[in-house]
């Protein structure tokens, strides 16, 4: 059984919203405050968001080892570019938006892989008949493969 590991892609938007409050509160004599705790705790979170695709599903590993639930590849039927901020498994805006066959247990699922191609490569590779429709956009706010 083949396994491939994807980590989410971080939004540089989403990193500096969150680290404002502590940059604002940061005190060098109180460094253990809940706002900075909070912070590390959230920062953990978001690098430690996995998506591992195996033969039949897609297992979303929320923290290293911490699985947060799977979908079967067998039951998607389209792939396409989403900004929606629904709350998801995804530490960036940039998301894919996976829609499911009628009658599954999940209408869609948002998710944010960094090495995109290979991950849109590897679901169609498992279920030829998934529909993919993602077109990236450029411009000079684009960076580093982090989308604002």
């Amino acid at each position: 059984m083949e396994r491939k590991v994807f980590r989410s892609r971080i939004s540089v938007l989403i990193m500096a919203i969150l680290l404002l409050p502590c940059v604002l509160w940061f005190r060098a004599d109180n460094i253990f405050n809940p706002v900075t705790i909070t912070l590390s705790l959230v920062i953990l979170l978001f690098s430690g968001m996995r998506y591992v695709v195996t033969d039949e599903k897609i297992k979303f590993r929320i923290f290293w080892i911490i699985p947060g639930g799977s979908v079967l590849i067998s039951q998607i039927t389209s792939v396409s570019r989403s900004y929606i901020p629904f709350s998801a498994p995804a530490g960036s805006l940039k998301r894919l938006v996976i829609l499911f066959k009628k009658n599954y247990k999940y209408p869609l699922c948002l998710i944010s892989p960094v090495r995109e191609q290979e991950f849109l490569d590897t679901l169609q590779k498992y279920n030829p008949k998934i529909k993919i429709s993602v077109k990236n956009k450029s411009g000079w706010w684009r960076f580093w493969d982090w989308d604002i």
